[in-house]
């Protein structure tokens, strides 16, 4: 007998013969003995809708407020799911994130895992139940309802597992597992068999959507090995493990296209110590994200002054905006430009610490295809740049032959 975590995402659970078949599923494993925990996001378009109801009340919504809205969507889908299994004659049990005993700090609308007992689910377990627990939600010491930032049930599922000490964990979506590039764009994109720890938080952090990037970085600290499969078919997945020396063999192991991303520039910023410092606490004091940062000095001996860009992520531009532009009298910069027509093109591969040209064949490759490079960040393992949105799949495509036709 083992103890399974399986994670089931919005399009897994999209309508009720998806959810009906999601029930199937889990009955195939309890068949054979197993124990389940079953981790369900909001049915596909639920959390959109809840945020586009809310931003036509109010543009920027108070986030604790946030919090209790979006929770209800999943909610929706353990009680739906816990009624599936029934019919099947599967005793089931639905519980919140609370219930689950997961506890997060205070930061509503991105909060971070700080405990989880799990002794409620333990005990439902052991009654012989499957337990079906809310993704994407927790609960602060003091009883406030909060959410983990979008894509969070992967989190939860991933730190139930670690937390369960479970003998497997699985998250299911729409997809066969992670590919070298996104199937629906690039059609000579290949499936992967494994991939590593590494690699799989860069391609989650610069746009892949298979993952959470917390919660690959949760499943790396706690050493949980778990497999991104397809809830549609039977075929095998991709494993998501440590980093073995077979993987140094593989230059690039994936190409990502960000388009959820946008630029903010500030321009003619005094070019003094600690103006740089002032401006990124006070988005960092706000809870905001900054991804890419570049810096552009004027060396006018009268009056010197630097632009500084940096991206965040879309959804939080305006709050951005509104962060930035409380500092424009103290700071003294002129203006502020903002741009979402960008789109953050990224290769990935733990090959490239020993493999030298791959940033000159990534860059020749863009010149060929007419595309121009706005910005360029680099790590041990990625580079990724800053591109024309309109021209982001083109390049997504040529980058992928590239590195990947062959």
């Amino acid at each position: 007998m083992a103890l399974i975590v399986q994670k089931f995402g919005g399009t897994s659970v999209g309508n009720p013969d998806r959810i009906k078949n999601v029930a199937r599923r889990v009955a195939k494993y309890r068949a054979k003995g197993d124990q389940v925990v079953v981790v369900v996001s909001a049915m596909s378009g639920v959390t959109d809708n809840l945020i586009k109801m809310a931003k036509e009340i109010m543009p920027i919504p108070n986030e604790r407020e946030m919090d209790m809205l979006l929770a209800t969507g999943e909610q929706t889908t353990i009680a739906l799911t816990a009624i599936a299994l029934h019919a099947l004659d599967i005793p089931a049990t639905s519980m919140t994130g609370a219930q689950a005993g997961i506890v997060t700090d205070d930061v509503h609308t991105k909060a971070k895992i700080k405990n989880i007992s799990p002794k409620l689910v333990h005990e439902m377990l052991d009654a012989g139940n499957v337990v079906i627990v809310a993704g994407f939600q927790g609960q602060t010491i003091a009883g406030q309802i909060t959410t983990l930032g979008r894509g969070g049930s992967d989190l939860t599922a991933i730190a139930l597992a670690a937390a369960l000490k479970a003998d497997l964990c699985q998250i299911y979506t729409d997809v066969d597992g992670v590919y070298t590039a996104d199937p629906r764009i690039v059609k000579t994109a290949r499936h992967l068999p494994e991939i590593s720890y590494d690699e799989m938080l860069e391609l989650a952090g610069l746009g892949a959507k298979v993952m959470q990037s917390r919660s690959v970085e949760f499943a790396k600290k706690f050493g949980v090995v778990f497999e991104v499969r397809s809830s549609l078919n039977d075929n095998p997945g991709t494993i998501v493990k440590e980093e073995t020396l077979s993987m140094e063999g593989v230059v690039i192991r994936g190409v990502s296209l960000d388009k959820n991303q946008a630029k903010v520039t500030l321009v003619a910023v005094p070019d003094q110590p600690g103006v740089a410092g002032h401006i990124f606490k006070a988005i960092a004091d706000a809870n905001i994200n900054v991804d890419m940062i570049v810096q552009n000095i004027s060396h006018k001996a009268d009056k010197p002054s630097t632009d500084i860009s940096f991206t965040v992520d879309k959804p939080e531009l305006l709050k951005t905006q509104k962060v930035i532009e409380a500092l424009k009298t103290k700071i003294g910069f002129s203006d502020v430009i903002a741009d979402e027509k960008i789109g953050k093109l990224s290769i990935v591969g733990v090959g490239m610490r020993s493999h030298p040209g791959v940033a000159a064949k990534m860059f020749e490759t863009l010149a060929t295809e007419g595309v121009n490079i706005g910005m360029i960040s680099t790590s041990e393992i990625k580079i990724s740049v800053i591109i024309d949105l309109a021209k982001g799949e083109q390049a997504m495509c040529a980058v992928h032959e590239a590195f990947l036709g062959k």
